[in-house]
């Protein structure tokens, strides 16, 4: 089976993440796929195949006989998706030989535009898949998950010495909870690779350090009749907070290695308010020194209307895996090998994001990122090619043989 047709059978599965949950998985929905699979992995001869209380899916593939002192490599992908646009039923649609420009997705409401996504003339002759215009279509992971178990399927079938392999899906990545509970020890890799990046080839081992910042305003609220000097309007000391952080320093404005500060949600009225950052940067120092800033932001509102007007609350969610891969540089060397012997020109580019791989990278298992055919992701917009996904799955195979050859 091509990988493709794998996630033409996993996107119709929906597998949203609920960030407003504190149950794990955060939707049980997520259950139906990890357990459909399970069963696949089993079909597939991998061994030690469980779904843990918790949605974690694990199984390894024995080393070849003669190749059990080569290293243990471990693939990993994530089986949720983003919960915006997944209100109804997925429809995956085919479009063979892509002319590279515009193309109508659905009833023709939205429509992929070169002029939006300048890689498409690009992808001209190949067979592209799109949801209906309406949904994500869920390439963003599943794609990954697909590549994984087809790579298994392509060892097998051609008979590949390696050494052992583990295979892991995780719940929840999409809300930043998918490192949470893997068990790196059950999982028993020496090192592994997430396969959740974008086009085939790219390579990333370089993400944010990223923390969120949450201002909590307490406002004073009377009547405007009778207001002067009295009223702190929350909304408005809200609104004054966003204006004092840099313009420039927006995701709308900025690219490659430059961070950034993200207003995802503000809520309020004259009596309370609220607003929710991201804050990224690739570089550490740069990093906390965008924190310090918003501590200056609360301290500077707090001098100016009062004490305890504004909280601040900070907390880091992960750290540029960077320092964690460099050690074993292998990783990056193996993989643009790889690349190159499936003929594609490996791309190394740092991750304007974040992935599991950072996390497991600093729970001692380095894991730095693939790519998996995929583009736009978290949106109707989302694509991915079948030539992209099979070569995908030969880069995969290409670092299984690699890791076999490796003493």
């Amino acid at each position: 089976m091509r990988a493709y047709e794998r996630l033409l059978k996993y996107v119709v599965v929906r597998t949203p993440g609920n960030e407003k949950s504190t149950s794990v998985p955060s939707d049980p929905c997520q259950f139906e796929l990890a357990r459909a699979l399970a069963e696949e992995m089993k079909q597939l001869g991998i061994a030690d195949v469980e779904v843990d209380d918790k949605c974690y899916v694990y199984g390894h593939i024995p080393p070849t006989k003669g190749y059990e002192d080569r290293p243990c490599i471990g693939f990993v992908a994530h089986m949720d998706t983003v919960s915006d646009f997944v209100d109804h039923p997925i429809c995956p649609v085919i479009h063979e030989n892509y002319d590279g420009g515009k193309l109508a997705l659905g009833d023709g409401q939205r429509t992929l535009d070169p002029g939006m996504f300048g890689h498409l003339p690009q992808l001209k002759g190949r067979t592209l898949i799109t949801g209906d215009g309406t949904t994500i279509l869920g390439v963003d992971d599943k794609a990954g998950v697909a590549e994984i178990l087809t790579m298994v399927e392509e060892v097998q079938r051609r008979q590949i010495p390696h050494g052992k392999i583990s295979i892991g899906f995780t719940p929840d990545e999409e809300i930043g909870r998918g490192a949470d509970h893997f068990d790196v020890e059950k999982f028993g890799a020496d090192f592994a690779y997430t396969v959740d990046g974008g086009a085939e080839g790219e390579i990333e081992f370089e993400n944010f350090n990223a923390c969120s910042a949450d201002f909590i305003i307490k406002g004073v609220s009377v009547h405007p009749g009778s207001a002067k000097d009295i009223m702190i309007n929350a909304a408005a000391v809200g609104c004054e907070i966003q204006s004092m952080l840099p313009e420039a320093e927006s995701p709308a404005h900025t690219e490659g290695y430059e961070g950034f500060y993200h207003l995802t949600k503000m809520e309020g009225s004259c009596g309370k308010a609220f607003l929710s950052y991201i804050v990224r940067d690739h570089d550490r120092e740069k990093f906390e020194e965008r924190k310090r800033f918003l501590v200056s932001v609360a301290e500077t509102i707090n001098r100016k209307y009062g004490e305890k007007t504004v909280s601040l609350e900070l907390e880091d969610e992960y750290r540029n895996m960077e320092e964690k891969i460099r050690p074993c540089f292998h990783l990056i060397e193996n993989a643009r090998k790889a690349c190159r012997n499936a003929g594609v020109e490996p791309k190394t580019q740092p991750i304007r994001g974040g992935t599991d791989g950072a996390r497991l990278s600093f729970m001692g298992l380095p894991c730095p990122n693939l790519g998996t055919g995929g583009y736009a992701f978290h949106g109707p917009y989302e694509h991915v090619t079948v030539e992209g996904m099979d070569k995908t799955v030969e880069i995969l195979v290409c670092l299984a043989e690699l890791y076999g050859q490796e003493k």
